[in-house]
């Protein structure tokens, strides 16, 4: 069946894509490993190993997992860690010995981790030092029974200094003893399905607990497979450099910067603390970087640092953005200082992650998520479930080979994210213009009512991230005894001349009047998320 974004697709990309090219992420990545062997596959603080050197030792963890610990096809292994060198090595050697990620973000509270770990069932984990405070904690009231060890030095050998291990934890391994251990173990390869699970994936926890999306190795094939068909000749085999600042353990960076660019045989740039903007322009100098993926805040805390306008961008040829909107007048900026637009594309965890992104080869920026994957289909719903009209918004429904098998032990959840045809509810709301381009107006939740109008908080930053002297903005709905609701609007100065006054006159002239916030609010940084994300619900608190 024809669809109107298929007229927006590049020259080179198909219409469908083959989900089970191969038979699972190991098979890919090892086809890569062997190919690009004596390639630099990750640099860490400037440290680097080649990819014969990553399967060598992730040969050696899997060894160890399957003879000292015993993990088995199916079982659960958790990795709390930022962006180090210890992470893909890992990784991979969880993946080869047949385990299932159980993706951590190593600055969870002690609440968020113990319902995590107990959630997935987990008794082995892989965590970074600076992490086993917290892990300490709650591990008494979890199933977690080995625990493994990785210092920021590790795999390095630069003497970083790394935080110390809480004492409170009995017997753990270290993370170089295990490899070197597993060096003399036999290693059995896992006969794996695409069926199988490859990751629990657990969502931000918006409207609760958070739940663990349950991705196939197929999943991820599937989607690494996508977005190497519209990439197309952006990829350069054996030549890229990525810059990884998204935490690895979140999605998207998982299979974009990891795992898609492995394939690639490009040379991995891990960034540790993005959060130090000087560092982060410093070690971007040391390289000739051609591709580059981030969230809003990221690409805007780079044009905002000292020096980074000066770096060679020669060679800069991709530029993604997601996990939030990208502002037009932050890829403006962009693409002032480094020649590329920023391509926005959009997905969520449960569909491992990549639904739609804009042409690589459009050179103008789009206020849009772009159009969908190759073998994607997009259909937009109202409350009962019925194709809204043209031009109209509808919750943004999704089929298609990347799509989550589910929530992990949550039939329920399941079922009610999934329509009766096969579609899966993200929550988003969109609209489609007459070309397949999509649009978010926004979440259900995060609507705010005036005087039974909608107004999506999107419109509204969109316009006031223009403003001269905004930093960043966000706003949200407060109650109001006139209009029901009301816009209150939250602002980080660049210029500390600008007044509240000047920000209500300037989206006087821009927007609709029920759209204009009654409320300015200027603050020092708005709340984010560890990948970037500003958290409108804690601005709730303000």
């Amino acid at each position: 069946m024809s669809k109107p974004w298929f007229a927006q697709y590049d020259a080179w990309v198909p219409t469908t894509i083959d989900a089970d090219k191969y038979k699972n992420v190991v098979e890919m990545l090892l086809q890569a490993g062997e190919r690009f062997a004596d390639n630099v596959a990750f640099s860490s603080f400037g440290a680097t190993k080649t990819y014969a050197e990553v399967l060598s030792l992730s040969r050696d963890f899997a060894a160890y997992l399957q003879n000292e610990i015993g993990i088995r096809k199916g079982d659960r292994v958790a990795l709390m860690a930022p962006n180090m060198m210890a992470f893909p090595v890992a990784m991979i050697g969880i993946l080869r010995a047949g385990g299932v990620q159980v993706n951590v973000n190593p600055m969870y509270t002690p609440r968020e981790l113990e319902h995590q770990l107990t959630d997935a069932d987990v008794d082995t984990i892989v965590v970074f030092s600076g992490s086993t405070g917290t892990l300490a904690e709650v591990i008494e009231n979890t199933s977690i029974k080995n625990v493994i060890v990785a210092e920021l030095d590790d795999l390095l050998d630069l003497g970083l200094p790394s935080p110390p291990v809480d004492e409170r934890l009995q017997a753990p391994v270290a993370f170089l003893d295990a490899i070197a251990a597993g060096a003399d173990m036999e290693f059995v390869a896992v006969d794996i399905e695409g069926d199988d699970l490859i990751y629990l994936q657990y969502t931000g926890g918006t409207t609760g607990l958070s739940k663990g999306a349950m991705l196939t190795h197929r999943n991820l094939v599937a989607n690494i497979v996508q977005f190497e068909c519209v990439a197309g000749d952006y990829i350069k085999f054996g030549e890229d450099v990525v810059v990884t600042a998204i935490p690895m353990y979140h999605i998207f960076a998982l299979m974009v910067n990891t795992l898609s660019y492995f394939k690639f045989g490009a040379t991995n740039v891990m960034i540790t603390d993005p959060r130090d903007m000087p560092a982060f322009v410093e070690e971007w100098s040391k390289w000739k970087v051609s591709v580059f993926t981030g969230v809003n805040t990221l690409y805007n805390g780079l044009l905002h640092t000292p020096g980074f306008a000066d770096l060679d961008f020669s060679a800069l040829k991709i530029c993604v953005g997601g996990g939030a909107p990208v502002q037009k007048a932050v890829s403006d900026k962009w693409k002032e200082v480094t020649g590329r637009h920023i391509k926005e594309g959009y997905g969520l965890s449960e569909t491992s992650p990549i639904l739609t992104t804009n042409p690589f080869g459009m050179t103008e920026f789009l206020s849009s998520i772009g159009i969908p994957f190759p073998s994607t289909d997009i259909s937009l719903r109202d409350d009962d479930g019925n194709e809204v009209a043209q031009g109209e918004a509808g919750e943004l429904c999704a089929k298609g080979p990347q799509i989550m098998k589910g929530y992990w032990r949550r039939d329920d959840e399941t079922a009610e994210c999934m329509t009766d045809d096969g579609y899966f509810r993200t929550g988003d709301i969109a609209t489609m213009d007459e070309n397949g381009f999509f649009r978010i107006v926004d979440r259900k939740k995060d609507m705010i009512l005036v005087s039974g109008f909608n107004v999506y908080p999107n419109e509204i930053e969109a316009e006031v991230a223009a403003l001269a002297g905004v930093l960043e903005c966000a706003c949200i709905g407060v109650p109001d005894e006139k209009t029901g609701e009301a816009v209150k609007l939250f602002v980080v100065k660049s210029d500390d001349s600008l007044s509240a006054d000047a920000v209500t006159q300037y989206c006087r002239e821009r927007l609709t009047g029920y759209k204009v916030p009654k409320q300015v609010v200027f603050l020092d940084e708005l709340p984010k998320s560890t990948v970037g994300k500003i958290l409108r619900r804690e601005l709730r608190n303000y």
